[in-house]
């Protein structure tokens, strides 16, 4: 069997469809859609086009998300989100009907296929950070209850693979707001035989035109930051590791 895990794609349409413009030679028997779906500019024409899929997709729930819905029941968004973000969760709320929200509110926070756990950041929480340089003891803690042989994440928007005892961890990268030094979008490609980070090639100058015409209050720097000019390896550690505390 072989899987996709696609993984933040943050309403970036333009890069969802050159992923998946890949499954018609790829042609994965199953696509876990990782979380953090529509907290982007493209909302509703991401999930229409995830749902399109059929049975084939899975869904989790991200942070992201979770945020939207509680924007969209009017409840108090968290406290550490900045002004920015929820100008945008609220933002993105207010593109959904209530069948959209319920839909959201109903993925899991976590899948099981076989010995494979998929999850959002991880198995616990769909906010906490880990990187590479992730003390080995803080990894061990946070996988400690953990029963499967491997794990699929994302959050962080990197792809990398770690080991904590006898469980490997993959992060799936970003499809749509990638930290990995170029343009495009990144992915997981799970198999028999192993597994393989993806990177799929889109234009991104086309995209960006699209985005900023597509309503989102910080349609710019969104283009900027997230599709034209990713932030590097590098320097998205150190900041996750600040947030990591």
């Amino acid at each position: 069997m072989q899987i996709a895990a696609l993984y933040d794609i943050h309403g970036n349409l333009p890069a969802l469809e050159a992923v998946l413009d890949e499954f018609k030679t790829v042609r994965p028997d199953v696509i876990v859609v990782g979380g953090d779906v529509v907290s982007g500019p493209q909302p509703l024409a991401v999930l229409e086009r995830l749902l399109s899929l059929g049975e084939r997709v899975r869904f989790l729930r991200g942070n992201g998300d979770r945020e939207v819905v509680t924007a969209f029941d009017g409840l108090p968004l968290p406290a550490n989100l900045s002004e920015k973000g929820q100008e945008v969760t609220r933002w993105v709320a207010d593109q959904l009907n209530h069948e959209q929200r319920d839909l959201l509110a109903s993925w899991p926070e976590t899948l099981r296929l076989d010995e494979i756990l998929f999850c959002h950041a991880t198995p616990r929480s769909d906010l906490e950070i880990f990187t590479p340089r992730t003390a080995s003891e803080r990894l061990a803690a946070l996988f400690a209850e953990v029963d499967a042989q491997q794990v699929i994440c994302g959050h962080t928007h990197m792809q990398f693979e770690l080991r904590t005892g006898n469980i490997q961890i993959l992060n799936a990268g970003s499809v749509g707001m990638p930290f990995m030094d170029q343009p495009g979008a990144y992915w997981l490609l799970l198999g028999p035989d192993g597994y393989e980070f993806r990177r799929t090639e889109y234009d991104v100058e086309a995209a960006a035109q699209k985005i900023r015409k597509s309503g989102y209050p910080q349609a710019e720097e969104f283009s900027e930051r997230n599709v034209l000019h990713p932030p590097s390896v590098a320097a998205a550690t150190d900041m996750l590791e600040r947030m990591a505390g």
